[in-house]
């Protein structure tokens, strides 16, 4: 049935009530009985309508206004909220007197509240929403959760208008947060919005009747979206802002482990938390929080710093025990030994726990006499029972220094007592440097042999060559420091040095030598075993002919003047020329002087002749 119809039946219906009506009036019969014929009547008495009034009967027209205007009343009540009375409850539905022609049905589960039933009776006055007069049933079609949320609507906007709390359910969850009945309204709540902290079961918050604040709102859209973290937030931030004002550094409280984190815990002190660092939980080293408290547990801590602008609360446990560092030289002198257990170990070194609050370090070069570059864990464990000296101690910077390798044997007195400087050894070559051998000893002691202390001839860069890890060598003991850890060893020491002959030859003598190496630059000569020299090129010969190193072949025997001896390269510098040059003033002394006319020629000519015949001579009384 469209409007035009429905309004046809209406004007009729209205219309028919009215004659009805008039009949009564005039007295022609009684009410329910056809009035028609009084209307026939009226028409043939030729009746006009104003006589018809002045009779005590209503115009037609006055019928017409009346209908418009019943009707206009109805149809202007769509899309709003009008007040109706329950008659009957059937099937789940509750049939609803709005006082329109007919009645509309509601379901049940729209009276009620999420995951609660209704609370419904015939003769309750409910407010309902009028979506239409008539459907195509005949019926009105109403809507008790339209008029909830047109009601909520009105409310939630005033509250959202004066940024008031507004209370409301949780009762679904949607992608990203959840859903919330606000009497009648829906709202969303994001998953960031629950809770000051993360809440990982929601559960217990739904079907709860609690305080949200309206963040945003849009009626034309129907969105709307609450907080409840704003309101913890402002809850918390009163009584915080509340109990700080009474609290005072040192002051003693109770409260109540809240969360734990790798650094410490926070303790909730009835609306405000505090933070407990872990440095702060006990005078013993603490690793983790969780190793002296639990969540929910009931703590006594004492504030330790205030800071009422920014409202932060440090607390401390360990501040309510007696300080184990309080006349704590006195109790550990230096020198003495104790027996502690190892807490901790780093790359530096091992901390030792020799009471509960009072730890020391044993420095890495503290820990062994022999183990130098070897991480502290090789040496020592977690938790393991060791015996140490204390060192040094630093009660200002609450610092012990402990040491390990000095309640042990020092290795070093040992080996000085029973191996003497002088002393031939045998060891196993661990490492090799550019700077020498590292040869492993007896006690885990370790000596050094310098690449000069290898070989007497050759060059410590070659003979390092001839030794790899893991050979067996044997080694003079050269020095012993047991300050200073320090084994010095030579090998060549083991022989007799071949360059002490050399230390018997005077620069100026001549020897022979023979030549071992021709270079461009000149002749590498031997001239004992282990003693080596060198004749440069202009060295050769007097005459510049001759100073040819080509000339001279490996093997050669040569005469050669000592020049310089250099001790620290061990090494000889000769000369055929200066040998030539002396040997020629030696003759000119002798046979003459060429200054007398004689010519160097002749003179060396009478020389030899002198000498062949002194030797021809001797040849001659030899053989008389």
């Amino acid at each position: 049935m469209n409007r035009s119809d429905h309004a046809g039946t209406m004007k009729i219906t209205l219309l028919s009530r009215a004659y009805l009506l008039t009949g009564e009036a005039c007295g022609h019969q009684s009410a329910g009985e056809p009035v028609w014929p009084d209307i026939r009547i009226a028409r043939k008495s030729n009746m006009t309508d104003t006589s018809i009034a002045e009779e005590g009967m209503p115009a037609i027209e006055d019928f017409a206004a009346l209908l418009d205007e019943s009707y206009g009343a109805s149809d202007s009540l769509e899309g709003t909220v009008i007040k109706g009375t329950v008659i009957n409850i059937e099937n789940d539905l509750a049939i609803i007197d709005v006082g329109l022609k007919s009645e509309g049905r509601i379901p049940l589960k729209e009276f009620a509240a999420p995951g609660q039933d209704a609370e419904l009776s015939v003769g309750d006055t409910v407010e309902v929403f009028l979506e239409r007069i008539e459907n195509s049933a005949g019926e009105a079609v109403l809507s008790r959760d339209k008029a909830r949320r047109e009601e909520a609507w009105e409310k939630l906007e005033v509250a959202f208008d004066k940024s008031e709390r507004v209370d409301g359910i949780i009762f679904g969850r949607v992608k990203g947060g959840f859903t919330v009945d606000l009497s009648g309204a829906v709202a969303f709540l994001p998953g960031s919005q629950v809770d000051v902290r993360p809440v990982r079961d929601i559960g217990p918050l739904r079907g709860i009747p609690q305080p949200f604040q309206i963040l945003k709102m849009d009626r034309r859209r129907g969105n709307i979206v609450v907080s409840r973290r704003a309101v913890l937030e402002e809850s918390r931030a009163e009584a915080r802002s509340e109990l700080i004002g009474t609290l005072e550094e040192g002051q003693t409280l109770e409260g109540v482990v809240k969360n734990i984190t790798d650094y410490g815990a926070f303790v909730d002190l009835g609306g405000v938390d505090g933070l407990l660092h872990v440095t702060d939980i006990a005078w013993r080293r603490v690793n983790h929080p969780s190793e002296a408290l639990t969540i929910g547990e009931t703590v006594k801590v004492q504030v330790i710093r205030l800071n009422k602008d920014t409202q932060r609360i440090s607390l401390g446990m360990k501040q309510l025990e007696e300080d184990p560092w309080e006349a704590l030289e006195a109790k550990y002198p230096v020198g003495a030994k104790f027996t502690g257990r190892v807490t901790n170990i780093t790359d530096y070194g091992a901390f030792v726990e020799l009471e509960a609050g009072v730890e020391g370090l044993v420095h890495v070069s503290e820990m062994s006499w022999t183990k130098k570059n070897v991480h502290p864990g090789k040496i020592v464990s977690t938790s393991q029972e060791v015996e140490v000296m204390v060192l040094e101690v630093d009660q200002a910077r609450r610092r012990i220094s402990l040491g390990l390798k000095q309640c042990m044997d020092n290795p070093w007195d040992s080996f000085a007592q029973t191996t003497p400087v002088g002393t031939e050894i045998e060891g196993v070559v661990k490492n090799i440097t550019e700077f020498g051998l590292f040869v492993g000893l007896e006690n885990d002691v370790d000596g050094m042999v310098h690449m000069s202390d290898i070989d007497w001839t050759q060059p410590g860069e070659q003979a390092i060559q001839e030794y790899k890890k893991g050979d067996t060598v044997k080694a003079k003991v050269l020095d012993i420091d047991v300050e200073k850890e320090r084994v010095s060893l030579g090998i060549k020491q083991l022989a007799e040095d071949p360059f002490a002959g050399a230390a018997e030859m005077k620069k100026g003598a001549v020897v022979t030598c023979t030549v071992s190496k021709i270079q461009d630059a000149g002749l590498d000569v031997e001239i004992s075993e282990g003693v080596v020299g060198f004749i440069r090129k202009g060295e050769l010969s007097r005459d510049r002919a001759e100073q040819r190193p080509d000339r001279f072949a490996v093997g050669d025997k040569i005469d050669a003047k000592i020049t310089a001896i250099d001790n620290k390269t061990r090494k000889v510098t000769l000369s055929i020329k200066a040998r030539e040059v002396a040997e020629e003033k030696q003759a000119v002394a002798q046979y003459g002087s060429s200054d007398a006319g004689a010519s160097l020629g002749d003179i060396l000519g009478a020389a030899m002749r002198k000498a062949s015949e002194e030797d021809g001579g001797s040849d001659d009384k030899a053989d008389g």
